[in-house]
């Protein structure tokens, strides 16, 4: 494992190269890699393992019992998944984590993240810390979507997002990581609504897009 690489990782911040090396050693870590559309973490599953992504991109999702999917969010290199679940011994329910490209992920076992390992490592406490600020960050993420998918009609849920994403890139023209199926999904909606109330908002002088490139006008 190329330790130099790591140095990025906010899960590491705060970590020297030679102290990550003894550390992730000392905790058995180990890289996998997935090819698109594998299912890296399975829903009905017993979480033992925090996940970092490396390279590519993973998607959360939650699927019903009608085959209907919600997307929870995409994660690239340096942000981490499983850690809720894996605070509970009980199973993950419906949700799973997916590859949207092929990827490559750093596991750790998550009780040596919680426990502080035979070498009595220091560094291992920043590591611990680390963690409890990306659980912080995920739940403010969540709270966002909550916040969107709550507007009561298609055209509020739309906007919403969009502002988000707008004021994120600091930037009227912004681009957006879904296409329009991932679009709906996280947005709870239907494809084919979603496509109309996008056009429909076009000719209504509200937005501009091509593809997952939008503009949105500010009157």
């Amino acid at each position: 494992m190329d330790y130099q690489n790591l140095n990025d990782i906010p899960l590491f911040e705060g970590i020297q190269t030679d102290e990550l090396a003894v550390m992730l050693e000392c905790m058995g870590a180990v890289v996998s890699s997935y090819e698109k559309n594998a299912t890296i973490m399975p829903e009905q599953n017993h979480v033992r393992q925090l996940g970092i992504v490396l390279s590519g991109t993973v998607r959360t999702v939650m699927d019903d019992i009608w085959g209907n999917r919600t997307i929870i969010g995409d994660m690239k290199r340096g942000d981490t998944f499983g850690e809720v679940f894996a605070l509970d011994e009980k199973e993950c329910g419906c949700l799973s984590v997916i590859a949207v490209s092929e990827t490559k992920i750093l596991l750790l076992p998550f009780l040596k993240i919680m426990h502080t390992c035979s070498r009595r490592c220091d560094y291992h406490h920043r590591l611990a810390d680390n963690l409890l600020k990306s659980v912080t960050e995920k739940n403010l993420y969540l709270m966002e979507k909550m916040q969107i998918v709550s507007k009561k009609s298609l055209r509020e849920k739309i906007m919403s997002y969009l502002s988000l994403q707008a004021k994120r890139s600091s930037s009227i023209y912004f681009e957006i990581p879904f296409g329009r199926v991932g679009l709906a999904d996280y947005l709870c909606a239907d494809r084919s609504a979603l496509t109309r109330e996008l056009n429909a908002m076009r000719n209504d002088g509200l937005i501009d897009f091509d593809k997952n490139t939008f503009r949105i006008f500010v009157r």
